[in-house]
């Protein structure tokens, strides 16, 4: 869970480094560190943001056109300037920077440790870059062949990238279930943990597979396995534009995102639904339609925000296409022992696609003999490389750490998916078909017209920001809205909030109510209409605060709330996509309200690519 990027070529290098390390921030933002190497070697690394390893290094030297730099969201040891990255070894004959685990790093630590090593942070990094050290000093070989030989020594996963004092005309990179993407200019590479600090120096990429090694030099590339099996590079273009990774003019990337759900709901079904508004194309699942109308069941395997798009859709697929779902969170998916059949259908949504329980969860179903579909927005990520086939979202690049619009995105995807299969199997009449697709078309000018209400929601969110605790209430498939609202706030304002079925309420959480926490109910009018209006009562009934997310002219649950955010009439199977975008402002003004770093929350890290 943290950003690496390198470059070699004529350029100085530092530049490039500084730039694609603010680009990589949101992946982690404990401590930041930067080595180049020019005749001698220049390490500089800190604890804290990108700006504070600026000040940090100041005038010092900064010249060279060979470097790398990283960004650390801390795994094995605490933020602090030791640990940070780079790492050089105990010779300082190598300098490294890595992106993952490794999980027998103590065994191969105290083996070093006796033949004499010595070490000064807590990282399993460090352990990794004398491992190598180890090796290279004790035969004669070449760096390349020394990293080859210590990654078959070590367990666990890495993005990896080494600079070799010997050989100061060369990066060595390797990965295995960390992503590592390499650019491609004009005598010069690039080296990142994903494209944003690539795309303004070049379209033309190299996305690196599991267990692959390359070697480069600013002339020439060489890829290869950890075995020495040469490789040819698949060399895709990026369809990355510079703009999509900057604020445009938002103060933050959070409420830029939140802003462009219209744009990237539109841009995922674009293409996908026919002018007439008739039919759905979905051209990633063209070949396993056949699997998917005989499924058994359906097992959604997700983590975090993706987890409750994956409930919405659990609503989507057993209503229209009455077919079973289950939706497992992917971390508790891959350490039990799941029952999975061969004519199970694997669906598995990551807005990464580099989420490393959800990768492990498709290894597992994959070794099952079932057929794994993939939700993801990155291309040439992990996910739709690991999976038989899948749909991309098409959100752009998703910067802040609390997901807006890869939520939205891939409700829409999943609605998609099961209007297609439900009519393919025949579950869901013509005339329903059709409505719903058209529904679903209009759903971008509706949040234009939601998001109008944001001064309101402003307002609303001074009278709460202080509170300590928070209680999100909804019902079918207002429920998993309610847990995505209350987990927007917590990971973004660090204010206690919990999402429950409304139901639920009168099973243990109604003794939390009193006149100091509000309830924020989600209740547009649907089939389960009056019974969140008997829930509403209850919490007033105790003197609870409400505020209501309802559909646009609601008079009764006015009447009784304490506060009533509309949004534009929608059906209720397409009620996600409305109803959550008032929460997401909610949480976002109060989180601002409260001096929170909004888009890179303590603790937090966007891409999830460690246990």
């Amino acid at each position: 869970m943290c950003g690496i990027v390198g470059y070699i070529g004529d350029k100085e290098a530092f530049p490039i480094l500084i730039n694609g390390l603010k680009r990589l921030e949101y992946r982690g933002y404990d401590s930041a560190g930067v080595a180049l190497l020019n005749g001698e070697t220049y390490l500089y690394k800190r604890k804290g943001k990108v700006s504070d390893l600026e000040e940090f290094i100041g005038t010092k030297s900064v010249l060279g056109n060979i470097g790398m730099g990283h960004t650390r969201w801390a795994t094995h040891g605490e933020p602090n300037d030791i640990n940070a990255h780079p790492h050089a070894s105990f010779h300082n004959k190598f300098i490294v920077i890595h992106n993952g685990i490794i999980e027998n790093y103590s065994r191969l630590k105290e083996k070093l440790i006796h033949r004499g090593y010595e070490f000064k942070s807590e990282t399993d990094t460090e352990v990794l870059a004398n491992l190598i050290e180890f090796i290279y000093m004790k035969g004669d070989i070449t760096a390349e062949m020394a990293v080859r030989l210590a990654l078959s020594k070590v367990v666990g996963a890495y993005g990896l990238v080494v600079m070799c004092k010997d050989e100061p005309d060369k990066l060595i990179a390797a990965r295995k279930g960390s992503p590592l993407v390499i650019g491609i200019g004009q005598g010069e590479y690039f080296l990142a943990s994903d494209a944003t600090p690539i795309v303004e120096y070049t379209k033309s990429v190299i996305y690196m597979n599991d267990n692959d090694v390359a070697v480069i030099s600013k002339n020439e590339l060489l890829l290869k396995t950890v075995d020495n099996e040469a490789l040819t590079p698949n060399i895709q273009e990026l369809s990355l534009d510079i703009g999509e990774i900057d604020k445009g003019g938002y103060d933050h990337f959070m409420l830029k995102e939140i802003y462009e759900q219209p744009r990237a709901i539109a841009d995922t079904f674009r293409g996908r639904i026919n002018a007439e508004h008739t039919n759905i194309h979905l051209g990633g699942l063209h070949a396993v339609w056949p699997n998917l109308e005989k499924a058994r069941r359906i097992i959604i395997v997700a983590c975090g925000t993706s987890w409750h798009a994956g409930l919405v859709g659990e609503y989507l697929f057993e209503e229209f296409a009455r077919v079973p779902v289950e939706v497992e969170y992917s971390s508790e998916f891959r350490y039990r022992k799941p029952i999975i059949y061969a004519d199970d259908i694997v669906i598995a949504i990551s807005q990464s696609g580099e989420t490393a329980d959800t990768l492990a969860a498709i290894k597992i179903a994959k070794e099952a003999g079932a057929m794994v579909l993939g939700i993801c927005n990155v291309v040439g990520s992990s996910i739709p490389r690991e999976t038989d086939a899948g749909v991309y979202t098409h959100a752009g690049p998703e910067i802040g750490v609390a997901s807006t619009k890869a939520f939205t995105a891939q409700v829409t995807v999943l609605t998609m998916m099961a209007l297609k299969l439900a009519h393919r199997k025949y579950q869901i009449s013509l005339d329903q078909y059709h409505h719903l697709i058209n529904e679903l078309t209009l759903i971008p000018d509706k949040i234009e017209k939601g998001l109008l209400a944001n001064n309101h929601i402003k307002k609303i969110a001074e009278l709460y920001k202080d509170s300590t605790n928070a209680i999100y209430l909804g019902r079918g498939f207002l429920f998993p809205v309610a847990l995505e609202g209350a987990l927007k706030l917590k990971e973004i304002s660090y204010i206690h909030a919990e999402g429950y079925p409304a139901a639920e309420m009168k099973h243990g959480p109604i003794a939390l109510i009193d006149k100091n926490m509000p309830v924020v109910v989600v209740a547009t009018k649907d089939s389960s209409y009056e019974k969140i209006v008997s829930n509403i009562q209850e919490v007033k009934a105790r003197n609870g605060v409400v505020i209501a997310v309802v559909t646009e002219g609601d008079d009764t649950i006015r009447k009784m709330a304490d506060h009533v955010i509309e949004v534009p009439e929608t059906p209720e199977h397409l009620a996600p996509l409305m109803s959550v975008i008032p929460l997401q402002l909610l949480s976002y003004h109060i989180a601002v309200m409260r001096g929170c770093n909004v888009d890179q929350p303590r603790n937090l890290a966007k891409s999830v690519t460690v246990e």
